[in-house]
């Protein structure tokens, strides 16, 4: 098999922290080649030099045996590179035809329209959508047509490598199928397919050939054919991390202080149960897509179209209403916290103390000597320098920003739950150290944690009780007996638990 794309000692660091070290493998003409490892790994990484977005620290790429230069993504795309992200990157208020002519270098800047719609129709037939209209709106599209689009698009950029990134990670079986479909004849014109996913039987059933990394390194590469799910974990894994014990025994006394029935949310989570005790962690292990995130934005009140029966000390907690959810005692950190939690352009104390105002004055009029106490308080229990708190909270490290989306929940006599979707995201070793420290000492205070994570490592080190999800359901529950290899394998390939 021809190599079409080749990595020669490859390494990148971010902060001086390795991400990827010395790694070599090629991807041959026609071949659907996997990307296999947990979450930090170094998968990302690699799709990222890959694609132009960040330099390698050293190595060799090279593209038809020439050596190649992927400075940017414009650089990468000239040499026929082409990358289908996660997160896609349609625009649903345009035409089909409109979406695949965005990004594209040799558009011309008076669009030919008859020369256009037979490009786009061309490119349509070619991976299984006959039966759409170039002229129809992207929003009618289904989410699974909508990838496949996407696909289109990076076919008609003249692509001699497609790389797709957890292109199935959102969709259904059927959805997932046309994906398949449409990538199966992508290879069989001689495109080359980097395929990074962490559904493995997806992988086995769909690549030729998987690549394993663990913590930067390349573990193996092996013809698929040679592989099982069991062997495939082994290799992802190889010692699996051992849970931290909790700081305290669970107290047998203690009554359940969160009751979840039934929830659900239309298309993304089914009839999800859990009771939960006040001063332990529970987890929700599942990869994205799962449904583990759709469980805390539930009872956070963010879902429109969620239902179910959830009390918080035996109070109804409703459900579609994020006000009235924290009114009940719920505090949610989301796991995007530049979007969705903090105030970037205000100060670290005025992030710290914005959810608890109304205590802070008296008739609508904040006292500023009661503010600057509490934010003392706050950044103390947080682990944040006092000198910092009158920095604009943007200029803080993104542990230390986590920190504060942390910390501001905490000390609270009104919150009685905590929820974290990806607590550590984008934070280094020493930031997660403390946020696992500030998360057992909210618990040890009396309050319910519970956290959604892709991390093993932070599953089984923090989790006092494990769940793990899959495709919206869920599939098994530990109480401090899980192991690595065990939660990958439910969260990758599992059987609905009943």
């Amino acid at each position: 098999m021809t190599a079409r794309v080749g990595v020669e000692g490859l390494a990148r660091s971010f902060a001086g922290v390795p991400a990827v070290r010395d790694l070599s493998f090629t991807v041959g003409a026609g071949e659907i080649h996997a990307l296999c490892g947990h979450n930090g790994a170094g998968k990302s990484t690699v799709v990222k030099m890959l694609s132009g977005q960040i330099p390698p620290d050293q190595g060799r790429i090279s593209v038809d045996g020439e050596p190649a230069e992927l400075r940017s993504r414009r650089a990468a795309q000239r040499l026929g590179i082409a990358l289908v992200d996660q997160e896609l990157s349609v625009v649903p208020a345009l035409t089909v035809l409109d979406n695949l002519l965005l990004g594209d270098i040799d558009a011309p800047m008076l669009n030919r329209r008859r020369a256009a719609v037979a490009r786009c129709r061309a490119v349509l037939d070619e991976i299984g959508l006959e039966r759409i209209d170039p002229d129809r709106p992207l929003s009618s599209l289904s989410i699974g047509e909508r990838q496949l689009v996407e696909i289109a698009r990076a076919l008609s950029q003249k692509a001699r490598l497609v790389i797709l990134d957890e292109p199935t990670a959102t969709l259904s079986d059927v959805e997932s199928d046309l994906v398949f479909a449409a990538i199966r004849r992508v290879a069989a014109r001689g495109c080359a397919v980097l395929y990074v996913s962490h559904r493995l039987a997806e992988v086995l059933d769909l690549c030729d050939t998987v690549t394993v990394l663990r913590d930067g390194r390349r573990i193996a590469t092996t013809p698929a054919g040679e592989l099982t799910v069991g062997t495939l974990i082994e290799q992802m894994l190889g010692e699996a991390p051992h849970r931290l014990a909790a700081t305290r025994p669970p107290d047998p006394d203690l009554g359940h202080a969160l009751r979840i029935d039934h929830l659900h949310v239309p298309g993304r989570l089914a009839d999800f149960t859990l009771t939960a005790q006040a001063g332990r962690i529970y987890a929700l292990a599942g990869q994205l897509g799962s449904g583990a995130s759709d469980v805390l934005r539930a009872l956070a009140g963010l879902h429109p179209q969620a239902t179910g029966s959830v009390e918080l000390h035996d109070r109804a907690l409703p459900l579609r209403n994020p006000v009235g959810a924290a009114r009940a005692g719920v505090a949610f950190v989301s796991n995007d916290r530049k979007s969705e939690g903090l105030f970037l352009d205000k100060t670290v104390a005025w992030n710290l103390v914005a959810t608890r105002l109304p205590s802070l004055g008296r008739a609508g009029v904040i006292r500023a000597g009661r503010e600057r106490r509490a934010a003392r308080s706050l950044a103390e229990r947080s682990g944040l320098a006092e000198h910092r708190l009158d920095d604009p909270v943007l200029t803080l490290s993104g542990g230390n920003q986590q920190k504060v989306f942390v910390g501001r929940c905490l000390g609270r006599d009104d919150v009685h739950a905590l929820l974290l979707d990806e607590p550590t995201r984008g934070v280094d070793i020493g930031g997660r150290a403390a946020i696992h420290r500030l998360l057992r000492s909210a618990a040890d205070a009396g309050l319910v944690v519970l956290f959604a994570s892709t991390e093993l490592e932070e599953l089984l080190e923090l989790g006092d009780v494990i769940v793990t999800l899959r495709d919206g359901r869920t599939v098994g529950r530990y109480d401090g007996d899980a192991d690595g290899a065990t939660l990958m394998r439910d969260m990758t390939h599992g059987v609905n638990a009943t």
